[in-house]
């Protein structure tokens, strides 16, 4: 079997714009969340975001490239080049073997909002002629391939909310089974946009919360819906033979991947958490471990009524008595919901927990719920020993995706 190990990481979120920020201030409990700044929301029923904050795109990107790509592929593409520089690799030599799977949710919705506003006004011919290809989902897996001379296989997941995940697990599976040596992948996504948030707020998902700090609260029994985020996550996954050879240093490996679907609802998850269930059974039969090895579960937890009662019947299902001592929290109780992103964030955050044996806290929470009743992790970080870990996420459409990620050794 091909082993498969990740080498290089790259981040843009709300608590950080690199990947030691971000670990940084997922150690230290900070939450990104606060009023959003995009736009004015003094009319409007939801109020905060996890906003990417103090970046610059164009101490990155030129200003005249910038005028061409809608902000989810500058996030893409930042986190992109932190991950390769982080990685050491060069695809000079053998760049058919390497590949690209970037997710997003939704694509250049900001994009979108600003030429239809000015097609509306100014007549739709006379619209941007970068319109199609700045707004397109496939655009951020594109763009990373073109910068860096990558020939191999190029794609775009979209899985809603579990495409970060997705786009791990795939390109875990196209190394494993001998189709790649290096593999580019992840998610991003730049949904804090008025129809963004304005759809999801009809949809009765968000949280109306005007407190930062009890926006997000994922298990929380007083939580009342999500808070959008933004940002890109990349990782590089790397045959192991192959990061040897160059010496590369090796963060973790990652032994299981689980995808399967609800099929039940456009956007309500089983309520008896066997979908997810099986999905995360599917991860741990391909790691060739039991439950009760895992001691790490980096939770969807979205801080949704339904979700975070889904998810904790899906655990209990999936780990039965192993369920009673494994450690579980949300870290968007720190970032938000960053949709097609979330995945490849959480991959990370995972993969940096098991790597420093941390495990970080699902912060702000104050009511307990006896129907999400596992260790949660509440409030305070733990410094443990962690062999394995899992990190899950779930989508409309009945999308879920799980990863295992072992301590390298």
């Amino acid at each position: 079997m091909r082993r498969v190990v990740i080498t290089g990481m790259g981040a843009v979120t709300p608590i950080g714009n690199s990947v030691s920020d971000t670990w940084e201030s997922i150690k230290a409990g900070k939450c990104g969340i606060d009023k959003i700044t995009h736009y004015d929301v003094s009319n409007r029923k939801v109020k905060v975001a996890g906003e990417v904050k103090n970046l610059n795109f164009e101490d990155y990107i030129d200003k005249k490239e910038l005028r061409k790509m809608d902000k989810f592929c500058a996030f893409a593409l930042i986190a992109a080049r932190e991950a390769v520089e982080d990685s050491g690799i060069k695809f000079e030599t053998d760049s058919d073997r390497c590949g690209v799977i970037v997710s997003s949710g939704i694509g250049g919705l900001g994009t979108i909002e600003v030429e239809y506003s000015k097609g509306s006004e100014k007549g739709f011919d006379r619209i941007s002629p970068y319109f199609i290809p700045a707004s397109i989902s496939n655009m951020a897996a594109g763009r990373i391939a073109i910068e860096h001379g990558i020939h191999g296989m190029c794609n775009s997941v979209v899985t809603a909310c579990a495409g970060g995940t997705n786009a791990v697990g795939d390109s875990f599976r196209y190394i494993k089974d001998g189709y790649a040596e290096v593999m580019l992948c992840g998610g991003t996504e730049s949904s804090i946009t008025e129809s963004g948030i304005g759809g999801f707020t009809s949809l009765k998902a968000l949280s109306q919360s005007e407190d930062p700090m009890r926006a997000s609260i994922p298990f929380d029994k007083e939580r009342n819906g999500f808070v959008m985020g933004e940002g890109a996550g990349i990782l590089v996954l790397e045959e192991l033979e192959h990061a040897l050879a160059r010496n590369a240093k090796i963060y973790g490996e990652v032994v299981g991947y689980g995808a399967n679907c609800d099929a039940y609802h456009i956007t309500a998850p089983l309520e008896d958490g066997s979908g997810a269930a099986k999905c995360m059974q599917l991860a741990m039969k391909e790691a060739g471990i039991e439950a009760s090895k895992i001691s790490y579960i980096n939770a969807h937890g979205t801080s949704t009524p339904m979700n975070d009662k889904g998810e904790t019947r899906a655990v209990k299902l999936a780990f039965g008595d192993a369920s009673n001592s494994v450690m579980m929290s949300s870290t968007k109780s720190m970032t938000g919901h960053l949709l097609g992103a979330s995945g490849a964030i959480e991959a990370i955050i995972t993969t940096l927990a098991v790597k420093e044996g941390f495990v970080p806290a699902t912060i702000n929470y104050s009511v307990p719920d006896e129907e999400c009743d596992l260790d949660i992790v509440a409030n305070e970080g733990r410094n443990v020993e962690i062999e394995y870990a899992m990190s899950n996420s779930l989508g409309f459409g009945g999308h879920n995706a799980s990863i295992i990620v072992k301590k390298y050794q």
